[in-house]
This record gives C-alpha cells, sequence and structure tokens, in this order.
C-alpha cells in the first residue's frame, strides 16, 4: 500500500512550536490525494509527526490506569480496548493535545480537506489515547455524528499511530468498507507514526474487526482525533448521536455476532 511520507510542521524548541503558515501548505500539497480517495475521501502519511515529538509522546503513554478511563468488553463493539482522556495525563500530554486542538492543526485539515469551519473537542469525546491488547479488536462501523455537549456535527478523524516496530503478523489493519458491507476496499496497517485522516459521515465504514495477534506485552496503541463543524441551521435532534456498528459478510452469518447484539439491547 502506498502512503505518502510527509512531516507536520510541529517542533520541540524546546516547548512545542506548530507554524501555522507551513500546516497550511502542507495540507493544501495533500488536498487531491485526500479528496479523490475512495472508498470515501482519506490519505495516509508516514513519518507524520517528528521522530523527537512522536518519541516524547510515547515515552508519556501512561501504562497505569487513569483517572475515568474507559475499558471496552463489548464483543464486536470493542474488545480488550482502553481509551484513556488526555486531560487526565501529563501536562506534556495535555500540551500535545492542545497543540493539535490549535489554529495551524485546523488550517492544515481545513486545507487537506477542503472543509471549512473546523472545530475542535476540547473534551475529546470517544477520543483521546486509545490502547488494544493481544485479542482485541473493533467492529466496522460508522461513528457517531453528533456531539450531543457541543452540539456540532462531526466531520473527521485524524489517527495517529504509536507502537513501535510493528509486524504484519500482528494485524490490526484500519479496514476501509464499501456503502454496502459488501467488500473491504482497503487495509492499512497500524505501523508506527503513520497518520491516517477520513471523512466521517454515514457511509464512513472503518474498523479493526481481526483480534490481534500481538505478544502479549505489545499493544496497539494511537492517539485519535475528531474535528466538527457548526451548522447555519439548527442541528437535526434526531441526528444519530451513538456508533453504528455494521457486520460484515462473514458475520452476517455468525450466531455468536446476533446474540451478542441481542444481548447488549437487553442489557
Amino acid at each position: 500500500m502506498l502512503a505518502n511520507s510527509q512531516t507536520l510542521p510541529i517542533t520541540l524548541s524546546p516547548e512545542l512550536d506548530f507554524d501555522q503558515n507551513a500546516a497550511s501548505a502542507f495540507g493544501e500539497s495533500l488536498n487531491n490525494h485526500y479528496t479523490q480517495a475512495t472508498p470515501f475521501p482519506h490519505i495516509v502519511i508516514d513519518n507524520f509527526l517528528q521522530e523527537d515529538v512522536i518519541a516524547s509522546i510515547r515515552s508519556d503513554f501512561p501504562v497505569e490506569p487513569t483517572n475515568n478511563e474507559m475499558i471496552y468488553e463489548r464483543g464486536y463493539k470493542g474488545q480488550l480496548k482502553r481509551q484513556i482522556s488526555p486531560n487526565e495525563c501529563t501536562p506534556y500530554l495535555k500540551s500535545v493535545f492542545n497543540t493539535f486542538n490549535s489554529a495551524p492543526m485546523l488550517q492544515f485539515l481545513e486545507k487537506l480537506t477542503g472543509i471549512q469551519g473546523l472545530i475542535p473537542d476540547p473534551y475529546f469525546s470517544g477520543g483521546g489515547l486509545h490502547e488494544t491488547k493481544s485479542g482485541g479488536f473493533l467492529g466496522v462501523h460508522s461513528d457517531f455524528r453528533l456531539n450531543k455537549k457541543l452540539n456540532v456535527e462531526r466531520r473527521l478523524n485524524v489517527i495517529i499511530y504509536l507502537t513501535e516496530n510493528w509486524q504484519e503478523q500482528y494485524g490490526g489493519n484500519l479496514e476501509l468498507w464499501d456503502v454496502g458491507m459488501k467488500t473491504c476496499l482497503k487495509k492499512i496497517l497500524p505501523v508506527y507514526n503513520r497518520c491516517v485522516i477520513f471523512n466521517t459521515d454515514k457511509d464512513s465504514n472503518h474498523g479493526h474487526p481481526e483480534p490481534l495477534t500481538t505478544p502479549q506485552d505489545i499493544t496497539r496503541r494511537s492517539i485519535a482525533l475528531y474535528y466538527y463543524t457548526a451548522s447555519a441551521q439548527a442541528i437535526d435532534p434526531s441526528q444519530r448521536n451513538k456508533t453504528h456498528y455494521k457486520p460484515r459478510p462473514k458475520d452476517r452469518w455468525s450466531v455468536k455476532y446476533y446474540v451478542n447484539k441481542l444481548f447488549k439491547k437487553k442489557v
């Protein structure tokens, strides 16, 4: 799989510094790649962060449990997965995520995607740091569309992978599926310092549905960032504010999948 290999202009000097003009130019240079991608607008960028920046993030990744983190043990809806709020992390990690919510990052994303008026989420609802253990997975889904706390519409996902020396035999590919959930059209291996950015809409079907085959001491770690836009009109309250999980063809024949789904409804 071909990927772009360019670096976001964030530097340690010794504090984080983010060049807005360079960020805008970087995004604009990749706009055609992004908008013309299938099955929905997306891009894969290798070596996304400068080496000292991502190394610092990796070294500060919280090993011990943090306050209010979420643990997913929900089968197809997420298994052996941990979601950590940046607001419960070290001051350095807080500053990194504030940088991801800053004007230069928004300028980069707007030029890249052509979506204007992007809004970050200071609460990192559903986002932050993610970690999945051996045997864990996340079913194919399209994401929630409405951030109820901010009353804004979700438009973009940004994922940055943090596990060094990821091997192909570990699995963990991010899969992009067609609208009808009949075919996986792209698989993206979660290698270190690879960034995947994609539009979030009702047909942006994605996940890593195959259980990880990593050694027990290796986990699939990533940064997950979500961006939104406001609307000139009142947002329809019926807009979906929950993630919509979708079975693959082989899941449709799985009794276990539907038993788990029925059980979750009753709970």
